[in-house]
């Protein structure tokens, strides 16, 4: 579940800065501009769930250890 909303908001995250780019290249910079930043957000969410899944990771495997 962890990796499908990883691709999911990593797809987001490009889908808005391919839009972002498109619109500051027709000229209209502001709309661009709130693409791009939606792209950095979407971005940001995206590096905390890998940051979030590596972490369960880690705590699953030393539960692992101590049980033992």
């Amino acid at each position: 579940m962890d990796r499908e909303q990883i691709r999911a908001k990593a797809a987001e995250a490009a889908q808005y800065s391919k839009q972002g780019i498109e619109l500051i290249q027709a000229g209209n910079y502001r709309e661009g501009h709130s693409y791009m930043r939606r792209a950095y957000i979407a971005s940001k969410e995206c590096q905390s769930l890998i940051k979030e899944s590596k972490v369960q990771k880690v705590l699953e495997q030393f539960e692992e250890i101590t049980a033992s």
